[in-house]
C-alpha cells in the first residue's frame, strides 16, 4: 500500500513556474513507477508526465514536452513536476500516481494508487 500527498500547486501568471512535490508512504517507493496526470472539470484525466522506478525513463505529453520535468529522490519518497513557461491551458487539478512495475506507464487505468490531487491555476 502507498500513501501520495501533493503539494506545491496554487495561482502563477502566464510564463511563471511552479514545482509539484508528491511524498508518499509506505513499502518500497522506490519499486513503483510514478506519473503526474491532470484533469479539468468535464474532461478525462490525461496523462502529463511519467517515470520509471529507477529514474531511468521518462515521458511527456506533447502539450509538456520542453517545458516540465519529472523527476524523483527515491531516498525521500519523492516525485517531483518541475513546470516552466506555465500557459492558461495547463490549469487543472493535477495528481499524481502509482504503480508496481520496471516499465513507465500513461493511462490512469494502469495505476493502483492516487494522491488527492493539487490544483494549479494560471492566469492570463
Amino acid at each position: 500500500q502507498v500513501q501520495l500527498v501533493e503539494s506545491g500547486g496554487g495561482l502563477v501568471q502566464a510564463g511563471g513556474s511552479l514545482r509539484l512535490s508528491c511524498a508518499a508512504s509506505g513499502r518500497s517507493f522506490s519499486n513503483y513507477a510514478m506519473g503526474w496526470f491532470r484533469q479539468v472539470p468535464g474532461k478525462e484525466r490525461e496523462s502529463v508526465a511519467r517515470i520509471r522506478w529507477n529514474g531511468g525513463s521518462t515521458g511527456y505529453a506533447d502539450s509538456v514536452k520542453g517545458r516540465f520535468t519529472i523527476s524523483r529522490d527515491n531516498a525521500k519518497n519523492t516525485v517531483y513536476l518541475q513546470m516552466k513557461n506555465l500557459k492558461p491551458e495547463d490549469t487543472a487539478v493535477y495528481y499524481c500516481a502509482a504503480r508496481g512495475g520496471i516499465y513507465d506507464y500513461i493511462t490512469p487505468e494502469e495505476y493502483s494508487y492516487w494522491g488527492q490531487g493539487t490544483q494549479v491555476t494560471v492566469s492570463s
